[in-house]
């Protein structure tokens, strides 16, 4: 029976893998089939050659939009923490900018870039605040949910031994407030990627995005699928690390 789950764990790896390199093994015979140039649609051989020769780079680009979305994400997890825990101690706060940040996130992040740019330059400045707008949102609102959700009959019993709403908070609230966090990161981490890219094609001099640009000007598709394919390993890998630590920081906890 035990290996019998084993089995099923690595086929459940196993059918997207086969997946995947069918529909790479079907573009590449559909583009060389039907001879479509690399200006329309670069073939997996093309895309990789690109990363076979220009991987130095792309290494250097990579380097400047990790750096935008760590710095991004890193202090959206402060904020995000900051507010929701002044919302739960706070409930008139809660009550008076909840909605309004609900409605700033219906703003398109392509109309709020280029006002980034033109405020603080096309340096890393924009990109960092651009990613962190974008990302905060979904952590706060996961956290809060979560300090919401906590059951009545805990609270009841921190209400009997008559705890102080700080250590409510630190022994309870936060706690099992957690999982829904990560949840929020998780989501966050996805966005950091393609706001800090959006934020480069806007306005900038190195990074994935700018390397895009040019790349979809000179119509060399193959670089523009190249950074598409690196920024979703680099979004993989990070929510693969936000996995991992929801894993191990809820257990301790």
């Amino acid at each position: 029976m035990k290996n019998l789950k084993i089995t099923d764990k690595w086929l459940n790896y196993l059918y997207p893998i086969i997946t995947f390199f069918s529909i790479i093994l079907i573009w590449q015979i559909f583009v060389s089939y039907f001879k479509i140039p690399s200006y329309i649609l670069p073939s997996p051989m093309d895309i990789y050659k690109e990363f076979l020769y220009d991987w130095e780079i792309l290494m250097f680009h990579s380097k400047v939009t990790l750096l935008e979305t760590v710095l991004g994400l890193g202090i959206s997890v402060l904020v995000a923490l900051i507010i929701g825990t002044m919302m739960d101690f706070i409930p008139i706060l809660k009550k008076a900018f909840y909605p309004i940040m609900y409605v700033t996130q219906m703003i398109p992040t392509i109309t709020i870039a280029p006002l980034l740019v033109i405020w603080f330059g096309f340096g890393i400045k924009s990109k960092v605040l651009l990613v962190i707008l974008t990302c905060f949102f979904p952590m706060l609102i996961n956290f809060t949910d979560g300090l919401d959700s906590i059951d009545r009959d805990f609270l009841n019993l921190f209400r009997v031994m008559r705890a102080s709403k700080w250590k409510t908070f630190i022994h309870l609230k936060f706690p099992m407030s957690l999982n829904k966090f990560f949840t929020g990161l998780k989501i966050s981490s996805t966005y950091a990627f393609i706001a800090a890219t959006v934020a480069e094609w806007l306005g900038g001099s190195n990074g994935l995005g700018v390397y895009m640009v040019r790349a979809k000007s000179s119509y060399a598709l193959d670089k523009v699928f190249a950074c598409t394919i690196l920024v979703v390993i680099f979004s993989l890998i990070f929510v693969g690390i936000i996995s991992f630590l929801k894993k191990y920081i809820v257990k301790a906890i």
